[in-house]
């Protein structure tokens, strides 16, 4: 073995052993939507005082003081943006609790009481009992504060109760000893505890306390009726501190454990059938170096799942489709070597398997790059402009594609080479071209003859989609239009009409009802919280007793935030995968592309608006991997159409387009096989929230390959008539240098 094949070797074998530790020593961290809990999105507003923007930091250092007051287990939170926080909250599962604990702006005062209001008074503040007070100006206020305690002491009959802590004893101590100067009984022997504008407690001084004396050592106690859990939640709020401005909550998601775990097991098994049966199909075709590939595929595995333990990220149900997802970058990456290998031999059997399948990762590279980088492409802009699970995709198909390349160009190349000298082209799937490519050099097809003839029919097919899109529209979800959905498993089963009926009768009359066997979906517009009690009461009465397994609420604001987003996602995309091909190859090849991606996305849409699915973040992950997956295609279509041209300059261009269609179709064909194994897995063991995810991407691919060959090719060919730009010269072939003697030294 030569040096440069055992340094892969070696690298190989270190890339394992790294990845294999964080494997071995850490546990991944599951999005909310895996382990079940609450994520509640709430934006800053400027107070008059203070702007939003300013304040954002100060606000998150409150949020997170009381989530661990509350005994959340492993909270996060973090900014989004200028004014944006997400507080993610597992294991809690009511989010009107956790709202109105989490995001109160609880600005917490100490007022005298002057007396009685007298009736019609504007700045009176009514008491528990509904008695009206007339408040002094503050004197101490929640900053004052360090500390808050609920306790109870059942011997002295006191029930539940907060014990507060000041910083400063004096201001405590001057307030209740001007009070205790009243005569008992009178209302300005009080002290008023306002939180939020409301006086959640008035407790009278107690008569053994001297005038002017007041309550030393800086402590004092807060009674009111308390239950445990009203104890808790003021002391919480109160030891947290006070907002330093208001909080509306514009987005909430609520998963239960039940379906975060159905989503774990239902991924599980897709990855497993998938990549079963996608290492089956490499085995069959490519026999020993598939097998081989096959061995690759599970390091690629392994090195993914270190990179995201490793780097600390969130892995959430769309992230666990894009890493299986990514699978298909790998086997791609392994096909166009074998198939380069394959034409290389055929050429030139003499030179042996080790030269055609150097030839092949050499001639393959090129092609490897520039479709990892536009996949690259789409998962930066899903890790720019989205959040939440979709964002998690970005980062693990990024991820899983950084992975791919290792698997394929290290561990796959390592791997062949220590064995492709010791077998013959038979048994090593280098010998023959394939049954394949053999049909397609028999007859040879001219496709190119009929160019205007696709395109025409791909007019027709935008027409077709344009008129889903204009006469059904799309069916957007309700992160882009605001509202709330609900989803709800039964212990026993009722028809779509009386869910209807029982949602309709609790006075929800235009909410969208879908039952799916045990589980019911409620799409609403803007309902609170009680509401969905409302509702969820309604529901147990018929249909016997509920869980809640999902919970989700979308402000109108961010609705429409994230409709823009989206638009901006897809045009930067397609602008991205132009610019790029325009550098990369010549501006027709890249305008060619550009217009195939938009028959394909065309395809999907229209696809999606016919048949009534939904519209929402998942559906822009998919949106944005039909592209990355179509550019692949055209990519590797137009290095060959460069490298061809290059080679033969005076030949027709169309007859050069039409060769490198043909030549290329084999790894399409098994290429696309690969994908569509994962995505059909996806789409039978990937449960309702993967399903619509990978009917997309099923009529992406499918599309996207069809139109490589008969919407890009033909666009090219159209579009290079107007280009003065002359055909590619060929690559510079360095001469071998000549060796001088053996090189031994006696």
């Amino acid at each position: 073995m030569s040096r440069a094949p055992r340094w892969r070797a070696v690298m190989a074998l270190a890339v394992i052993a790294i990845s294999l530790l964080p494997v071995l020593t850490m546990a991944p961290r599951l999005g909310l939507d895996l382990r079940g809990g609450t994520q509640l999105v709430f934006e800053t507003k400027d107070s008059p005082t203070v702007k939003a923007d300013a304040a954002a930091d100060r606000a998150l250092d409150v949020l997170r003081r009381r989530a661990d007051a509350l005994g959340v287990v492993d909270p996060t939170l973090v900014r989004s943006g200028e004014k944006r926080i997400i507080a993610e909250l597992p294991g809690v599962l009511d989010p009107r609790k956790a709202a109105e604990v989490i995001g109160r702006t609880a600005q917490l005062m100490f007022h005298p009481v002057l007396g009685v209001a007298e009736a019609g008074d504007p700045g009176a503040k009514a008491d528990k009992s509904g008695e009206r007070l007339r408040l002094g100006p503050p004197a101490v206020s929640g900053e004052g504060v360090t500390d808050a305690v609920a306790r109870s002491d059942p011997q002295q009959g006191l029930g539940w109760f907060v014990t507060v802590e000041f910083r400063e004893a004096g201001a405590w101590q001057r307030l209740t000893g001007a009070a205790a100067c009243e005569p008992a009984g009178d209302p300005r022997r009080r002290v008023a505890i306002v939180l939020d504008d409301e006086i959640i407690s008035s407790p009278q001084v107690d008569p053994s306390v001297p005038c002017r004396t007041g309550i030393p050592g800086g402590s004092t106690q807060i009674s009111g009726s308390f239950t445990p859990e009203e104890a808790r939640d003021l002391a919480v709020l109160i030891k947290g501190g006070a907002l330093p401005v208001p909080l509306d909550l514009v987005e909430q998601r609520t998963v239960g454990p039940t379906l975060g775990a159905e989503a774990i097991e239902a991924s599980a098994k897709a990855a497993i059938v998938g990549v079963a049966l996608t290492a089956l199909f490499v085995v069959v075709v490519y026999r020993l170096v598939g097998l081989l590939a096959a061995i690759a595929l599970g390091a690629y595995g392994l090195i993914s799942y270190a990179a995201l333990v490793a780097l600390g990220a969130t892995l959430t149900l769309p992230g666990l489709a894009g890493f299986v997802l990514a699978i298909g970058m790998a086997v791609d990456a392994n096909v166009l070597v074998f198939e380069r290998a394959r034409e290389e031999y055929g050429q030139a059997p003499g030179r042996g398997l080790r030269y055609a399948l150097d030839r092949g990762f050499k001639n393959a590279w090129s092609a490897i790059a520039d479709s990892n980088i536009t996949t690259l492409l789409a998962a930066g802009l899903l890790i720019w402009l989205a959040s939440g699970p979709v964002k998690g995709f970005g980062v693990t198909l990024a991820i899983g594609v950084l992975a791919s390349l290792v698997s394929a160009m290290l561990i796959t190349r390592a791997l062949t080479q220590v064995v492709i000298g010791r077998i013959g082209p038979r048994i090593s799937g280098l010998g023959s071209t394939g049954r394949v490519r053999a049909w397609l050099a028999a007859r040879k097809p001219d496709l190119m003859a009929g160019g205007r003839v696709w395109l025409a029919i791909a007019g027709v097919v935008l027409v077709a989609a344009s008129a889903g899109l204009f006469t059904r529209g799309l069916n957007f979800g309700v992160e882009f239009t605001g509202g709330r959905i609900v989803e709800y498993a039964t212990s026993g089963q009722v028809s779509p009409d009386v869910a209807r009926q029982v949602v309709r009768d609790a006075g929800f009359g235009s909410a969208v009802v879908q039952t799916s066997g045990d589980a019911i979906s409620v799409r609403t517009g803007q309902i609170s919280a009680e509401d969905v009690a409302r509702i969820e009461s309604a529901i147990e009465a018929k249909a016997g007793e509920v869980t809640k397994r999902r919970d989700e609420l979308i402000g109108p604001s961010l609705g429409a935030e994230l409709r823009r987003d989206a638009l901006i996602a897809l045009g930067v995309a397609l602008a991205a995968q132009l610019l790029y091909l325009a550098i990369r190859f010549r501006w027709t090849f890249g305008a060619a592309a550009v217009l195939a991606l938009v028959v394909d996305g065309a395809v999907v849409l229209g696809a999606f608006a016919w048949l009534g699915k939904p519209v929402d973040g998942v559906f822009l992950a998919a949106m944005l991997t039909v592209i990355g997956y179509s550019v692949n295609d055209k990519v590797v279509v137009f290095d060959r159409v460069r490298e061809l041209w290059a080679g033969r300059r005076t030949a027709r261009f169309a007859e050069v387009v039409n060769d490198a269609i043909l030549q290329t179709v084999p790894r399409t064909v098994n290429t696309g096989i690969g994908a569509l194994f994962i995505l059909t897995a996806l789409a039978v063991f990937g449960g309702d929230s993967l399903r619509d995810f990978a009917i997309a991407l099923l009529i992406g691919i499918v599309a996207g390959t069809l139109s490589s060959a008969f919407v890009a090719g033909p666009g090219a060919v159209e579009l290079e008539r107007f280009s003065r730009r002359p055909p590619p010269r060929p690559a510079d072939r360095r001469a071998p240098r000549r060796r001088e003697g053996s090189g031994a030294v006696v």
